[in-house]
Parts: C-alpha cells; sequence; structure tokens
C-alpha cells in the first residue's frame, strides 16, 4: 500500500498545487505566530476550512472532533493539532468506502452532469484508462440534445480506442442506450459508458429522461455491474455541492468524478462531497492530458492537499 501511495502522490501533489498552496498559507499562518490557546488555534482552523470550500457544515464536524481529542489528550498542541488534523481528514475520507462495481466486467457506468463540467472529456479519459486495463470499451453517445456532444465525443472515443454508438440529434436517448445494451452483448465488450444530456434549466424533462435510461439500464443489462457517475467541475466550489445535492434527487449517484482540481484553490469540496452526501469520489481530474484522470485514494489526497 505504501508503494502505491508513493507512486501516485507525486501526481496529486501536482495536481492539488493551487489547493494546497493556498490551505497551507492559511494553516502555516495559525502555528507561526508564537503560541496561542488551543481555543483560538481551533478556531482559526475552522475558519480555514470554511474558507477552502470544505463546508460549514463538515468544517464544524471536523472542529468538533479535533476540540474533543484535544480536550482528552493534553499532549495535542502546537504542531500536533496539525497533525492531528490530518489524522482526522483521512479517517472521513476512509469511511464507509463502497466497493467500486466498474473494477468487474462486463459493467455499465451512466455518466450524468450538467453541460460545462468537463462530462464528453471524463467519458474519454474513463474510456482510456479502461483500455490501458486491458478492457474492451464501448460509449453511447446518448446525449442527443447537443450535436456537439456527439461529435466531441467520436473524437474522444477515437483517442481512447473505444468504439461509439450514436444516433442523430435530437433521437431518444434510451434508444440510443438500449442499442448500445445490444452492441456490448453482441461484441461481448467489458465496459459500456454512457452519455447524457445536463439541461438543468429545465430539470423535469432531465429528470425524465434520465428516468427513462435508468429503466433500460435495469431492464436490460442483466448481468452488468452498474454504476452513476456524476462528474462535478471543482473550480465552481460550494455549486458543484449544490449540483450533487440536485442530482442525487434525480438519480442514484454511485461515485463523483471531480474534473480541473489542478486550475483551482477549491480542492476543499472534495470533504464536502463525501462528508455531507456520503457519495465516494471515486476519480478526480488533475490534468488536460489523457492519463490526468486519476482514481482517488483518500489517503493520498489529504497528504498532497495539507502537505
Amino acid at each position: 500500500m505504501a508503494e502505491k501511495h508513493a507512486g501516485i502522490l507525486p501526481r496529486f501533489m501536482e495536481g492539488l498545487k493551487k489547493s494546497r498552496e493556498d490551505i497551507k498559507k492559511k494553516i502555516d499562518s495559525i502555528f507561526t505566530l508564537g503560541n496561542k490557546p488551543e481555543q483560538e488555534m481551533l478556531e482559526e482552523l475552522e475558519e480555514v476550512l470554511i474558507t477552502s470550500d470544505v463546508g460549514v457544515d463538515t468544517s464544524l464536524e471536523i472542529i468538533n472532533t479535533l476540540t474533543e481529542r484535544v480536550r482528552q489528550d493534553k499532549t495535542i498542541t502546537g504542531e500536533r493539532v496539525r497533525e492531528e488534523l490530518k489524522r482526522i481528514l483521512k479517517e472521513m475520507m476512509e469511511k464507509d468506502i463502497p466497493e467500486d462495481k466498474a473494477a468487474d466486467v462486463p459493467s455499465v457506468i451512466l455518466v450524468v452532469g450538467v453541460n460545462g463540467v468537463g462530462k464528453t472529456t471524463t467519458i474519454g479519459k474513463l474510456a482510456a484508462l479502461y483500455k490501458n486495463k486491458g478492457c474492451k470499451v464501448l460509449v453511447a453517445a446518448a446525449d442527443t440534445f447537443r450535436a456537439a456532444a456527439i461529435e466531441q465525443l467520436e473524437i474522444w472515443g477515437r483517442r481512447a480506442g473505444a468504439d461509439i454508438v450514436k444516433h442523430s440529434q435530437g433521437a431518444d436517448p434510451a434508444a440510443v442506450v438500449f442499442d448500445a445494451l445490444s452492441a456490448a452483448k453482441a461484441r461481448k465488450a467489458d465496459i459500456l459508458i454512457c452519455d447524457t444530456a445536463g439541461r438543468l434549466h429545465n430539470k423535469k424533462n432531465l429528470m425524465e429522461e434520465l428516468k427513462k435510461v435508468q429503466r433500460i439500464i435495469n431492464r436490460e443489462a442483466e448481468g452488468f455491474k452498474r454504476e452513476t457517475y456524476l462528474v462535478l467541475d471543482a473550480t465552481t466550489g460550494q455549486n458543484a455541492l449544490v449540483q450533487a445535492k440536485m442530482f442525487k434527487e434525480i438519480t442514484d449517484i454511485t461515485g463523483v468524478v471531480l474534473t480541473k482540481l489542478d486550475g483551482t484553490a477549491k480542492g476543499g469540496i472534495v470533504l464536502a462531497i463525501k462528508n455531507e452526501l456520503g457519495i465516494p469520489v471515486k476519480f478526480i481530474g488533475i490534468g488536460e492530458g489523457m492519463e490526468d484522470l486519476q482514481p482517488f485514494d483518500g489517503n493520498v489526497f489529504v497528504e498532497a492537499l495539507l502537505g
């Protein structure tokens, strides 16, 4: 396990550079201004967490746990408070992690998210990731609302070496998924990744569309493991949490893919999503390259975030 961490830590460190520099600067200022009363230190840490997009509820929970440990163990003072904070964050990230169903084949992965979060790019990178593991990958272009979505998916599919099942713009998304499932069975595909529309401005239509797609998957994907991944843009901070809550109402989210973490100082949103919604982060995007979609590791994330 240590070797695994050592292998991916540098990539996480580079990808989370902006978030780490922001939160580390704030935390360092707390510990470099001489000895402070523990209560004052804890209050300042709470403010740091909240302003780092960890969220109010999650920040309060973290600080309450830290306060209790400081109260019970009088040796937790000064720099040891920082180390205890890191320990608490790791415990939080490791709590209630479900199995990765897509690790078994055959699997169908439904990918949801609003337009502009990097959904198409994520699907291409997921396809490449599973192809590199030796899987036969098929992609369903079921976002038929935008012609550009189908074209972009074709480009990413070619780059990843994955076949695409598509219809014309305006076609029934559920029909695309039905044909893709039939093709996956006929071609003995290991992984089927299904794109979907992200029109939150018309939530009712989107809800009905996703329900219909889910019914097709439930009916036709017998023998397939099933995942539903929600793609969120890390640069939107707390708005990503709002989107997650909205999609959780619409469909059964089994995991989150957090994109653009390398371009933001809002990395704390990972903790809020995991803790407040109980949805595990499965992958994070920490760069533009095909290989920069990384399977998420909570321990490595905390190390990369806090340094």
